[in-house]
């Protein structure tokens, strides 16, 4: 997996430990996983926003040839 052992995984998480302190962990594992779930719901969701123009039907006055 990207070439990363136990551990070096273990030493990035110590070094996390050390620079965030063990009560923070959790918020940044919750925001992170919170992160994820919305980046996963937002891409498979299709686009709520229509931009096709609709069709639209000549009036007798955009008509430049018709005759009143």
């Amino acid at each position: 997996m990207f070439g990363i052992g136990m551990q070096e995984l273990l030493l990035i998480l110590v070094v996390v430990l050390l620079l965030f302190g063990s009560k923070k962990l959790p918020e940044i594992g919750g925001g992170l996983g919170r992160a994820i779930r919305n980046f996963r719901r937002a891409s498979s969701e299709p686009d709520e926003i229509d931009i096709t123009p609709k069709d639209k039907k000549p009036s007798s006055t955009d008509d430049p040839n018709h005759k009143a």
